[in-house]
């Protein structure tokens, strides 16, 4: 599943609160997760639903391995008028212990008859038995009549139906309009991580694996679709078709997919004969041939990479209309929003080209990494999402060279960090029990550190060696379940009995503790002095003592670029160097997880190195200094001055990661200080961070022209420099909004500097009212995300609560873009207080259907940890730095 929010801009850190909320709060509204969070148990809980005081023949939150699944017949009915629908499920199982009941989960059904049969010689007749219900754990007790005997194969029916879900999990309700205005209804899947028990009976757990064979009831006028292809259409009425798919591989039930809609579709062939086909509203169906092409490249990329095939016979990709995160991996159907899969040439932006054929590489890896090859249970998620993160990148830097997505890796780098720099941060690999503890499984942590210390191993590794383990790994593992060391062991023992390396000994230190290590550095002579400590913020934690890293780092010096490399293993060690150096510096490209420290005169001369020749290393290794000597500001290693020292060389930078790290160093140093009223002060840090952008910010062609790195490059800086008042930038872009009003809406803008011109626009209330009646057009649809955030950061505080309460009611603002308009609101000076307002008075609406207890269940939550510790550590930060800042901006003038 590929996360919602993908930015190449620069972050405001003072609103991860608002944003990890808002995620959380649409979360909530979803209802997909169990009321009940406590591991500890009581009689009382295991109270049977309905029948007195009868225990519930099962007390833990996993399901029992007594029963195993083998194959589903499903007949699922949607009714899209009443929003309702009715399954028939008829499920074959093994027993592998004697028992007299058959557990499995169930959330929102309505039972209305279910049965058993099946045993040696058929000696079951097919027998109506009694169903308890256990809602806190989402399951269902089939008492047998007499106990099930081990190694028999039984037949389990169940017939029920259900409201389509109004949230964005299990089967949904979605809809659109068309451009004549009509709203029509679809229903769509998703299941990921504990909703296919909101749409049929099941054992929705990883491990039980098993074929699906699935039907689907609907009008003449719709189209079905699943994980397989049809493989015939009954005509039960006039009014009724009976679509009956291929029988599925074996595969997690959080795989399923079905949907009923009126979509259109488009279709090519990969080379090896699979069938690509996108599917979306009839209206947008012109939009899809940049993802066409695309999927087809990149699923004929992994066919290759992996030397093993692509098991099913087509692979559909559906651009859902209401969609809550950017898209979501189901075998053969995957799903996607539509801006993570919908590209019209003529308005959309480079980075949302960009970000389309990310998101599909994500979910075509997935078809190996998490489909074929499935993670045993949820602690392990990072084995389905960190792969097919760094996968993303492996894939795309072949089949679009052009887009040179390697640049941008080590920024998901920095944005886990920010996370596991935390002391609510987690291990990768964690122990989780409830849906709650697992959903929260799907953050920073797991997708984009399990992505980085992939990324470490394999540039340690080797590539070539790192792809042959990773092939043995799903050739040993085909439609199984893994664990860690199954992924280590298949990548040990690669390189030969002389260079044999334990992969897990070292990986372990990076998957089973949480946060990542500070090396600090000391050059004596030819003598290098390396300390490796645990790197965490906050004065008052203390780090954990014992946190050791087995840490592969590389090194260039002012003699040599050759990258060279040392494995420590130990706290302390000494590195000897062939001579000595000027400079020297570690973590080559940013490739390894860990932040450097240059201690005595090391720093002094990095950043003499950049104000003198910045060019003599590589603009990632550019990018890591600026962050790193953030970072150790942060826990007292360094003076802030010293920081800002280093970004004066940023003045003669072009590269985009360097620059846009820079910025997202210092921006949000102002946005801290505009909520603390030091306008003087934030003034003139606003004005040293245009000046020192000012000479590439003038540079700037207003069009789309360039390669994409300057074309993002183009949109970002132009933003800041506008939402900065920078005078010629906002003459430039009032100028094209006044032209672009006067047409109508029909003159056609640059797509890079439409953020920049519908963001001075909004400014004025009637440039606001003008861009809200083009946002409601469908025809505007490729460009909803640049007009939210130029309606978010508008002045009028009347305009911003009004855009929030649309949000809420999902009608003209969906529900969907609720999070980051609120997080938006939050950045905006004019918007803070309303945005933490809203939060407040929505807050029963949007979570109390996540918590049972609200006040003694959500503060537990680790994105509310996460949100009070940043909080705290920005308040903390403000408190030591703002003095130091003061006098630095009065002593360094551009």
């Amino acid at each position: 599943m590929a996360a919602a929010f993908f930015t190449l801009q620069p972050a405001d850190q003072s609103a991860v609160l608002m944003k990890t909320l808002l995620l959380l709060s649409v979360l909530s509204v979803a209802g997909s997760v169990s009321s009940d969070h406590h591991s500890g148990t009581s009689e009382a809980d295991h109270v049977a639903s309905g029948n007195g005081s009868k225990l519930f023949p099962w007390d833990k939150m996993r399901l029992p391995k007594h029963v195993t699944p083998v194959h589903y017949d499903l007949i699922i009915h949607p009714n899209l008028t009443t929003l309702t629908f009715t399954g028939f499920a008829k499920i074959e199982v093994t027993v592998n212990q004697q028992t007299t009941s058959v557990i499995l989960h169930s959330k929102h059904l309505q039972i209305t008859r279910a049965t058993i049969q099946g045993g040696k010689g058929n000696s079951y007749a097919e027998t109506e038995v009694m169903v308890w219900e256990h809602p806190p754990f989402e399951q269902i007790a089939l008492l047998a009549p007499e106990p099930l005997q081990v190694g028999q194969n039984y037949t389990v029916h169940i017939e029920y139906s259900a409201n389509l879900s109004e949230s964005f999990h299990g089967f949904y309700k979605s809809s659109y309009r068309t451009q004549e205005g009509e709203v029509r209804v679809l229903a769509i899947t998703q299941f990921e991580p504990t909703a296919a028990r909101m749409a049929f009976p099941c054992f929705d757990e990883p491990s039980f694996k098993a074929q699906f064979s699935v039907k689907i009831r609907r009008e003449p006028k719709h189209l079905a679709l699943s994980n397989m292809p049809i493989v015939r259409s009954v005509n039960i009425s006039k009014w009724l078709v009976e679509d009956h798919f291929d029988v599925s591989v074996k595969m997690s039930t959080y795989l399923v997919a079905f949907m009923v809609s009126d979509f259109k579709s488009v279709s090519k062939m990969t080379r090896h004969g699979i069938k690509i086909s996108i599917y979306a509203v009839p209206d947008k169906i012109n939009q899809a041939d940049y993802a066409l092409d695309a999927a087809v490249k990149l699923l004929d990329f992994y066919e290759d990479y992996f030397s093993i095939p692509y098991p099913l016979p087509k692979q559909d990709l559906a651009a859902i209309p209401d969609f809550q995160s950017g898209a979501m991996e189901n075998w053969g159907l995957t799903t996607y929003r539509e801006s993570a899969l919908l590209y019209d040439s003529e308005k959309s932006s480079a980075s949302s080209k960009l970000w389309i054929t990310m998101i599909i590489a994500h979910e075509l890896a997935h078809q190996w990494f998490g489909n074929l090859v499935t993670m045993e249970w949820w602690d392990d998620l990072w084995l389905n999402e960190g792969f097919a993160k760094f996968m993303e990148y492996v894939s795309v830097s072949v089949t679009h060279p052009e887009l040179k997505v390697v640049n941008y890796f080590l920024g998901k780098c920095f944005d886990a960090m920010e996370v596991d720099a935390l002391n609510s941060s987690h291990p990768v690999s964690t122990p989780v029990e409830d849906p709650a503890q697992i959903l929260e499984m799907f953050d920073d942590v797991s997708y984009e550190k399990g992505a980085c210390i992939l990324n470490m191993l394999w540039n340690y590794l080797t590539a070539d060696v790192f792809k042959a383990g990773i092939v043995q790994y799903l050739r040993n593992y085909s439609y199984q379940n893994t664990k860690n060391e199954d992924l280590w062991n298949s990548l040990t023992n690669l390189q030969g009995d002389d260079e044999s390396l334990e992969v897990g000994t070292m990986m372990n230190t990076w998957t089973l503790q949480k946060g990542f290590p500070l090396i600090t550095v000391m050059a004596k002579g030819k003598n290098v002095y390396l300390q490796q400590e645990h790197y965490m913020k906050g004065s008052h934690f203390s780090p954990p003592t014992g946190y050791l890293w087995h840490v592969p780092l590389t090194y260039i010096t002012s003699k040599s670029d050759t990258v060279q490399r040392f494995l420590l293993t130990t706290k302390t060690d000494v590195l000897i160097l062939p001579e000595e150096v000027e400079w020297i510096k570690f973590n080559v490209g940013m490739n390894g997880y860990y932040i450097m420290h240059y201690e005595d005169d090391g720093w002094d001369n990095l950043i003499s190195l950049l104000k003198e020749n910045h060019t003599a290393i590589s603009s990632n290794d550019r990018a890591s200094l600026i962050n790193n000597v953030f970072q150790l500001v942060s826990i007292g290693k360094l003076s802030i001055s010293k920081a800002l020292d280093l970004t004066l060389y940023l003045n003669r930078e072009s590269q985009i990661m360097p620059v846009f790290q820079g910025m997202n160093e210092l921006i949000p140093i102002y946005k801290l200080m505009e909520k603390r009223d030091m306008d003087n002060v934030e003034n003139q840090l606003k004005e040293y961070i245009v000046n020192i952008f000012k000479n590439l910010i003038d540079k700037q062609s207003w069009n789309d022209e360039g390669s994409v790195s300057e074309r993002l490059l183009r949109n970002s800086l132009l933003l800041f420099a506008c939402a900065r008042k920078y005078q010629p930038c906002v003459d430039k872009a009032e100028e094209y909004f006044m032209k672009w009003k006067e047409s109508d809406g029909t003159l056609r803008l640059p797509s890079d500097v439409k953020a920049a011109v519908y963001a001075v626009g909004a400014q004025t209330v009637q440039g606001w009212d003008f861009l809200f009646s083009k946002y409601r057009l469908p025809s505007f649809n490729t460009e909803k995300n640049e007009i939210e955030v130029a309606l978010s950061i508008s002045r009028n505080k009347e305009k911003l609560q009004w855009l929030m309460d649309q949000g809420l009611l999902g009608d003209i603002v969906k529900t969907q873009d609720l999070p980051h308009i609120v997080v938006f609101v939050a950045k905006n000076p004019s918007g803070y207080h309303l945005a933490w307002k809203f939060l407040k008075e929505n807050w029963n609406k949007l979570v109390k259907e996540f918590f049972s207890s609200l006040d003694e269940k959500s503060s537990h939550l680790r994105c509310i940890q996460q949100a009070i510790e940043i909080i705290e550590e920005n308040i903390r930060w403000m408190d030591i730095n703002f003095d130091k800042i003061k006098l630095w901006l009065q002593n360094n003038k551009i």
